[in-house]
């Protein structure tokens, strides 16, 4: 789990990098057991809460950086 400092501090390919790998974990741990239930449902809520905090730099720093460019 990320908190939203660390992900201040990674670059934005380091960012777009940490959401696919947490997309893949989520894919996982919703699928990977072909419907039968997961031993860990913890990692579903927090892999969707570490790529929402992802996103949700990444975005800021679009609009920061198009704000200083208009």
């Amino acid at each position: 789990m990320s908190n939203y400092k660390d992900i201040q501090k990674k670059s934005d390919t380091e960012i777009v990098s940490f959401v696919k790998e947490q997309r893949e974990s989520l894919r996982k741990g919703r699928f990977g057991a072909a419907g039968a239930a997961s031993a860990d449902v913890k990692v579903v809520r927090t892999a969707r809460k570490d790529i929402a905090r992802s996103l949700t730099e990444l975005n800021a720093r679009k609009r920061d950086q198009a704000k200083n460019n208009a």
